[in-house]
């Protein structure tokens, strides 16, 4: 093993994870929490940006998203002016997280993810239920994997003009969450 690395160390990041949203997330119950991070690469234009805030917040559920600082290609603070007085505490967001305590993390019960390979098997390893948003290469085969074989998360569907809609993100939001607390009322 090289010197100096240890294995409980996340290499591969670029930014400074911001740990402040371990504490908040344990302000959650389980299963509660729609986590959004679309890795490293992806990029989303600013009405891209909008509809993602704008869904997240007609879910009326608590959310964590990683914005990164290059995650807008058009604007680097894209949300809508009111978006932060109209979420309060409910959401926060983040330059970037520490995905795989996140992800581990009991109160995270949704996953809008680009389904990259590394956020596709942590995921699937901590038995998230995905919302999945591909963007280029391999992450539309592992979308097929999680939505298709493995049963584990839904879709989302571009519009005419290649936009996701905030309406569609709240509606499988719903269906996600829904689903995961009746399999846990069920449960107990």
């Amino acid at each position: 093993m090289p010197t100096g690395l240890r294995l409980s160390q996340a290499v591969g990041y670029f930014w400074p994870e911001d740990a402040t949203c371990l504490s908040w997330l344990h302000e959650h119950p389980p299963g509660s929490v729609v986590y959004v991070a679309f890795g490293s690469l992806a990029v989303l234009g600013r009405s891209q940006l909008q509809e993602l805030t704008l869904g997240l917040e007609a879910t009326g559920r608590p959310f964590l998203c990683v914005v990164r600082p290059n995650l807008a290609v058009d604007s680097a603070d894209a949300c809508p002016d009111d978006f932060k007085d109209h979420v309060g505490n409910r959401g926060m967001m983040v330059a970037w997280a520490p995905p795989q305590k996140v992800l581990a993390h009991p109160s995270v019960g949704c996953f809008v993810s680009h389904c990259g390979w590394n956020s596709t098997m942590e995921g699937v390893r901590n038995g998230k239920l995905f919302l999945c948003w591909p963007y280029f290469a391999d992450q539309f085969l592992n979308q097929s994997y999680i939505c298709d074989h493995w049963k584990v998360g839904l879709s989302l569907t571009p519009d005419e003009s290649g936009i996701f809609k905030r309406e569609q993100l709240k509606s499988k939001v719903e269906a996600l969450l829904g689903y995961a607390e009746m399999s846990a009322k069920r449960r107990r």
